[in-house]
């Protein structure tokens, strides 16, 4: 029981308090510059106004974030799966590498949202097309930081284990995999906060739900307390998601 409580007690001193004291002091300086220099509420409104407008609004934002969530959930799942595939693919045969890398750089070499319209146009308007985007946005961080990941262990490891009769199946079982997860859950913290990105960005271009349309109908009306409060709802969502996936990895990756 005292150990745990002094485990929380350190946790608590070293990652929250912080991020707390972090957002006090960007606070501050937000509130400070407002009353310095007499900053206009439609070119920068209070902390205080942007809060109210979520409070007001939050039932709306709630429903909002969850069409967003569900996108970008959807497609980092997706994302996820077809790039540690490919990786694997590409390790087990290095021909599908050379072929394949080049595309897909080339492919990427593009932001992502300028796709959009095609996506759009091939999927509709509706969370398909901000489902794709998110994949496409999140399968080449994770297949790079998964394909680096598997190629750590040293020939003379690979050799090692296959003196002893394992087979290239196992060498990925027991040698490459585990020697990768470091590389994975980095691309996988990455890639969280670019999922909700994508989404809302591809909402802006074309929904009729998610916190991007939100900001898109709130900007057309010139409602600009709800454009802020869609960042911030986007902002706290995605920061959460963030500290969960920091979670994650220390409990997967313990030994680092």
């Amino acid at each position: 029981m005292v150990a745990a409580g002094l485990n929380i007690g350190a946790v608590l001193r070293e990652r929250v308090l912080p991020v707390v004291l972090g957002l006090a002091v960007i606070g501050g300086i937000w509130e400070a510059a407002i009353w310095a220099f007499d900053v206009k509420p439609y070119v920068l409104p209070s902390l205080t106004a942007i809060f109210g407008a979520t409070i007001d609004d939050l039932p709306m934002m709630l429903t909002a974030l969850q069409a967003t969530l569900y996108e970008a959930g959807l497609g980092y799942a997706l994302g996820t799966a077809i790039g540690v595939a490919l990786a694997m693919l590409m390790v087990f045969l290095p021909a599908v590498e050379r072929g394949l890398m080049p595309v897909v750089v080339a492919i990427n070499s593009v932001p992502v949202v300028a796709y959009t319209p095609l996506a759009l146009i091939w999927l509709g308007i509706g969370p398909a097309s901000k489902i794709a985007m998110v994949t496409l946005a999140v399968g080449f961080v994770i297949l790079v930081n998964t394909l680096h990941g598997l190629k750590r262990p040293e020939e003379a490891a690979i050799n090692l284990m296959r003196s002893f009769g394992a087979g290239p199946i196992t060498i990925m079982a027991k040698l490459r995999v585990p020697a990768a997860l470091p590389s994975v859950v980095n691309g996988l913290r990455v890639a969280v906060v670019r999922a909700v990105l994508i989404a809302i960005v591809s909402e802006m271009l074309g929904a009729y739900a998610g916190i991007g349309w939100v900001i898109f109908q709130a900007t057309q009306q010139v409602d600009f307390l709800l454009v802020w409060a869609g960042v911030l709802t986007a902002s706290v969502a995605s920061m959460i998601l963030y500290l969960l996936l920091v979670w994650v990895d220390r409990k997967l990756v313990w030994w680092q």
